[in-house]
């Protein structure tokens, strides 16, 4: 089953927030809303949940079950 949430930390301040994750595209930013500062994803991540994230985005979820592509084309896999 596709998680459709994922929590967030900031790797700054520690900030944590759950969020509602986009099933068709990439996140690349996200702004933290504790230190205001802008997360990316790390290299060779294809966003910022499957960086920070309690669970990878959706296509990377459904990648991992056999089905579908990597997000993005990211380096998932």
């Amino acid at each position: 089953m596709i998680q459709m949430t994922s929590t967030l930390t900031c790797p700054r301040c520690g900030h944590r927030a759950t969020e509602t994750m986009p099933t068709d595209s990439c996140q690349f930013f996200y702004d933290c809303r504790g230190c205001g500062a802008v997360l990316r994803p790390k290299p060779g991540d294809c966003c910022v949940f499957c960086s920070y994230g309690t669970a990878p985005c959706p296509p990377v979820q459904e990648a991992r079950m056999g089905g579908g592509v990597s997000c993005c084309g990211g380096g998932h896999g």
